[in-house]
């Protein structure tokens, strides 16, 4: 005998009816000794948390809701191409298990707090006689993901809800009733990954110089590190009081003219003495 849980899925009645099945088909149907629960038609799980994983059900808390509240400190939940399902380990006549239609869930987030394990949330529209009251037209999911996976649970949640909205968005728009879409054809295959658009052109690239290389410092008489450029070093200085090793260009011819000039000159002054 299979034990029956209700759950929160509203294309689970047509479905069931398909597979004749002897039980009210809005529950979650789990079987005794085994884990997990029994599939839908064309159900494939995609993501199972760690079993320290709790949720947290409640009204909004505005007037004239009736309130409502519901919580399990440890479970699994589920995420398959047609709902999430959580599970608690040890269930409660208050929550024995919850199911939701993907599509039924909005505005769902994970928030990493400073202190404590991070926590996925989202508002759930409840399906008729799942057991949250008729006066809650809404009512706010928290999961708590104490051993990790609250990003990965989020990822998978978005890609699957895409691909479902896809396809019903095409059913319905061929004329098609939303619980006549295959879901053994929806696309299960990972999503791209996200890029955002540039608004802002990336910059021209800029020219980086290299630095001037340094030859190694030198210590100067008063102690001082005296730096200089390779180029300085490297710059030719004329040389200061450094005799060249040959005469010039027409020294010799220079030098006789001017010894032939010094001795007229003297014969020219001894002659004008007598």
């Amino acid at each position: 005998m299979y034990q029956f849980h209700q759950e929160q899925h509203v294309y689970s009645l047509q479905l069931a009816q398909q597979t004749k099945l002897n039980a009210s088909n809005s529950w979650v149907m789990t079987a005794p000794g085994q884990e997990g629960f029994v599939k839908l038609p064309n159900e494939k799980t995609l993501y199972i948390s760690p079993p320290r994983t709790s949720l947290e059900i409640s009204s909004p808390k505005t007037s004239g809701t009736e309130p409502f509240a519901a919580k399990s400190d440890a479970g699994n939940v589920y995420i398959t191409n047609q709902r999430i399902v959580y599970l608690p380990n040890s269930p409660t006549p208050e929550l024995q298990s919850f199911s939701s239609p993907i599509l039924r869930l909005q505005d769902a987030y994970v928030r990493a707090p400073f202190f404590g394990a991070n926590y996925w949330t989202a508002s759930c529209k409840p399906v008729a006689d799942g057991g949250i009251p008729a006066s809650c037209p809404l009512v706010e999911l928290r999961l708590t993901f104490r051993e990790g996976g609250a990003f990965d649970f989020h990822t998978i949640f978005e890609q699957i809800k895409e691909r479902l909205y896809q396809a019903y968005t095409v059913a319905r728009e061929s004329g098609q009733r939303g619980d006549n879409v295959d879901l053994a054809n929806v696309h299960l295959e990972q999503l791209p990954a996200y890029e955002p658009v540039r608004e802002v052109e990336e910059e021209e690239e800029r020219v980086i110089l290299s630095p001037v290389p340094l030859r190694p410092a030198e210590r100067r008489d008063s102690g001082l590190v005296d730096v200089r450029s390779v180029d300085e070093e490297e710059s030719p200085k004329p040389a200061d009081n450094i005799a060249p090793d040959e005469p010039p260009p027409g020294y010799e011819e220079t030098q006789a003219q001017a010894v032939g000039a010094e001795l007229e000159q003297r014969l020219r002054a001894e002659s004008e003495r007598q």
